[in-house]
């Protein structure tokens, strides 16, 4: 169970992240909720009275609201009412930059919108004439809305599946050229964008605040090792995640689903931080990503700076094989080990091959080094002898190009 204060001080970051200036805030505790306002008639009636005085625009609310709920609190307290489902979306609607983005975001918001077009809202039930496209003669305005909604998520889905197939074609294309992906995963504002920008020497945006990074962000990344991954920062998760964008954001967390590892970042500092990797792993199974499965997951305890120095150094003595990595991307602390264990976790499944080569096989040289990941290289008189570290998946293909000069080896080195 989450810390009251906790739920709260994140709705307020959540409020600060769309540029409204909180001016009151309180805990209400729930009992039973109220079919027809959720809270309790008597809390209702005193945050009348303390809206009353403070005369804010907007009331929000951190829980979701039925669309009946929404209608009677704005009622009784006078004010525009959002959930935390709408404020999530407002949230989407403005950070949106790409057209994959802001389609997803408007699929989402339309089939929010949607639930709350209720016979009881009176404004939606006057009657409007025939105007062709618009509506026939007495189609109600709620029916107009409904039928209009309808017709532009229709064609949102069909613009989104596109979208999909473009995104295909792109992950075939980087196939060929067999670069493993790398996502970083994590809550909202746990540091994935400055641990990006730190590894990849990338501008993205990386701010102290919730849901600064929307639309997925790929870069090439060479390992120390020379293996070369494609990083992949992705939009933050968050607790009670919108049913709505789960099911809207798939195709922009896809990078996730293709993902060769994934990378679970954590605010290590952050005294929610055991309730928000919960959260992480809960979407992810929800994505259909089983982090108990054969793909990797590495977890990263980050933001380490903002700890204690001797529990700082007693996280990083513990970074070794098999546990997470303590790290401060904004620093740099740590990032070697996590570079180390990256580049382990990629090449666990590898398997290993000799090549011998003439020493005017330059094309097949460079196709090795270019496809697998040479882990040695003795060069003879009459030959060049290459030890390559090659991804299960590609070995059909370093068979077919090499045919006898290629040997697997079998436990012991085998030996040319």
């Amino acid at each position: 169970m989450r810390d009251a204060e906790a739920r709260l001080a994140e709705a307020v970051g959540l409020t600060l992240a769309i540029g409204l200036r909180v001016i009151a805030e309180r805990i209400v505790p729930l009992a039973r909720p109220a079919p027809a306002t959720l809270l309790g008639s008597g809390k209702v009636e005193e945050i009348a009275a303390e809206a009353r005085a403070l005369e804010p625009e907007v009331i929000i609310v951190n829980a979701k609201l039925s669309p009946v709920q929404q209608r009677n609190l704005e009622k009784a307290w006078s004010a525009k009412v959002l959930d935390r489902t709408a404020l999530i979306l407002e949230i989407f609607g403005e950070r949106a930059q790409t057209r994959e983005g802001s389609l997803q975001v408007e699929f989402a918001h339309l089939t929010y919108q949607r639930s709350r077009l209720v016979r009881s809202w009176t404004h939606l039930e006057r009657q409007r004439g025939g105007f062709g496209f618009l509506g026939g003669p007495g189609e109600t305005q709620i029916e107009s809305d409904r039928r209009l909604i309808g017709d532009r998520l229709a064609k949102i889905r069909r613009e989104i599946e596109e979208v999909k197939r473009t995104r295909g074609l792109h992950r075939a294309a980087r196939k060929k050229v067999p670069y493993p992906i790398v996502a970083l995963v994590g809550y909202t504002n746990a540091g994935k964008s400055t641990l990006f920008n730190a590894l990849t020497n990338s501008d993205v945006v990386a701010k102290d605040l919730l849901f600064a990074t929307l639309d997925p962000t790929m870069r090439a990344l060479k390992l120390p090792n020379g293996r070369n991954v494609i990083l992949s920062d992705t939009v933050g998760f968050i607790s009670d995640l919108p049913h709505e964008l789960v099911a809207a954001f798939r195709a922009t967390l896809e990078e996730v689903l293709e993902a060769d590892l994934i990378v679970h970042v954590r605010d290590t500092a952050h005294g929610e931080s055991d309730a928000q990797k919960a959260d992480v792993l809960k979407v992810l199974a929800e994505l259909g990503v089983e982090t108990d499965g054969e793909r990797p997951l590495l977890e990263v305890l980050n933001k380490i700076d903002l700890m204690e120095p001797a529990a700082r150094r007693a996280l990083l003595q513990r970074n070794g094989p098999g546990g997470p990595v303590a790290l401060s991307a904004l620093t740099g602390e740590g990032i070697p080990d996590f570079l180390a264990r990256t580049e382990a976790a990629l090449g666990a499944g590898d398997v290993t091959v000799r090549l011998k080569l003439a020493p005017s096989d330059g094309a097949d040289m460079a196709w090795a080094y270019a496809h697998g990941r040479v882990t040695e290289r003795r060069n003879r008189a009459d030959a060049m002898v290459l030890t390559v570290a090659v991804n299960p998946q590609d070995i059909d293909r370093f068979a077919n190009r090499f045919g006898t000069k290629l040997k697997i080896e079998q436990g012991s080195k085998a030996a040319f």
